[in-house]
């Protein structure tokens, strides 16, 4: 059936896998776990689509079934997101259940539901499902439009009293089951479009309160050029933080706070104000973190390269890397990693914490890596500093000699 109640609450078990998304700021930072209802959203045109495409790219032999549920969209974006599907071989495990801009409302009410029955047929043989519901903004409004027709009293911006309700039915029934029931997942990806950044508007704010965390894109930082143009401080994962893997957690924790420091020393750093040596030296490595976590569109990056690259960040490896020569650094860590051995690899991949020993070794490969790039900017300083010693050194000797040509003349 299209309507189906939710699992309870006994056959419910707690998100403990992580589902990656294959995009760097997300599995660092934001994580999302299997069963997790994370939200998207942001302005129109910020890449919220993209982000849900990438991730279902990255399920490519994951065993996880994805399914797009295109909501009211435009023919010709949701022609664009199949064919991207299809030029990847994602079609094999993805299912897309689409309404177009032009079909009724009753029909694009309904899509969700439908998509999410499909989602629970596989979900309940034991797999693991990721759904994406592009957009749930259409889904309101498609409802809101029926309601009028049905002369049902509006609310809050013409919406019905039950706005709030067709969207916690949808999305309760992700979930992960218990192993009695077949231990499978669904994870939910709903989208949202905001106006002008207003995250507080009336559907945001539900859906923000029905889902475990939300993934903010900042039109700001998508006209800078920093893309998935993901907003760190507004985002937030409320689940997936105890589904990531040891080896992130390691790692991720230092990451967000030196990113958080970067953000706040930047917006003073623009007033002109002269800045001490350890306040340029945060600037510069956040510079050097926000470069590495930009990823071009329908990209995604493997586990080890992920962990290889946020190793070196944290080991500083890439606070000597000129920033224009920053992509070509973090592709020479991406190769590096294949270098990985075997044992340490599966250790990236399983529930173990991250050793020292492995730590030693990722950092050593990317140390080699990022070599060529180094030392070029490393010797600069120096020569400088070898160069600046100089003069002091001969300084010295001068007020010596005056004082000598002083005494002489006080003699005289």
């Amino acid at each position: 059936p299209v309507e189906r109640s939710a699992a309870p609450i006994m056959d419910r078990a707690p998100v403990t896998v992580p589902l990656q998304t294959g995009i760097k700021v997300i599995d660092a930072i934001i994580p999302v776990g299997r069963g997790q209802r994370e939200l998207i959203l942001g302005d129109r045109q910020t890449g919220k689509t993209a982000i849900a495409i990438s991730t279902i790219l990255n399920q490519r032999g994951q065993n996880v079934v994805c399914i797009y549920c295109a909501i009211g969209q435009r023919a010709s974006a949701v022609a664009k997101a199949v064919a991207t599907l299809k030029e990847k071989d994602a079609m094999d495990y993805t299912v897309v259940v689409v309404t177009e801009g032009n079909d009724p409302p009753g029909l694009a009410y309904i899509a969700p539901y439908a998509a999410t029955s499909i989602a629970e047929h596989f979900m309940e043989a034991g797999r693991d499902v990721l759904i994406v519901y592009d957009d749930l903004t259409h889904h309101a409004r498609a409802y809101r439009e029926l309601s009028l027709l049905l002369r049902r009293p509006p609310g809050r911006e013409a919406f019905p009293g039950d706005i709030f309700y067709i969207h916690s039915r949808l999305l309760e029934r992700a979930t992960h089951l218990r192993k009695e029931l077949g231990g499978g997942s669904l994870t939910a990806m709903p989208i949202i479009e905001t106006e002008a950044q207003d995250i507080s508007a009336y559907i945001p704010t539900n859906l923000i309160s029905i889902t475990d965390g939300q993934i903010y894109l900042s039109p700001s930082l998508f006209e800078l050029g920093v893309l998935p143009a993901v907003d760190v401080g507004r985002s937030v994962s409320r689940v997936g933080g105890k589904a990531q893997r040891p080896a992130y957690r390691a790692v991720a924790g230092d990451l967000k706070l030196s990113y958080a420091q970067f953000e706040e020393l930047e917006t003073f750093s623009r007033f002109g104000a002269r800045l001490d040596e350890d306040t340029r030296k945060i600037i510069d490595h956040g510079r050097r973190i926000r470069a590495c976590l930009k990823q071009p569109e329908f990209a995604p990056v493997s586990v080890p390269a992920q962990i290889a690259v946020l190793l070196a960040l944290t080991a500083e490896l890439f606070d000597h890397v000129p920033l224009d020569q920053m992509t070509d650094a973090e592709h020479a860590v991406h190769e590096a990693a294949a270098n990985i051995p075997e044992d340490v690899g599966k250790r990236l991949d399983t529930e173990g914490k991250l050793s020292d020993e492995d730590r030693a070794t990722i950092i050593e490969i990317a140390r080699k890596s990022l070599a060529h790039f180094q030392p070029k900017p490393e010797s600069k300083p120096e020569a400088k500093a070898e160069s600046d010693s100089e003069p002091e050194a001969k300084v010295e000797p001068k007020p010596e000699t005056k004082a000598g040509h002083k005494n002489e003349t006080g003699s005289n």
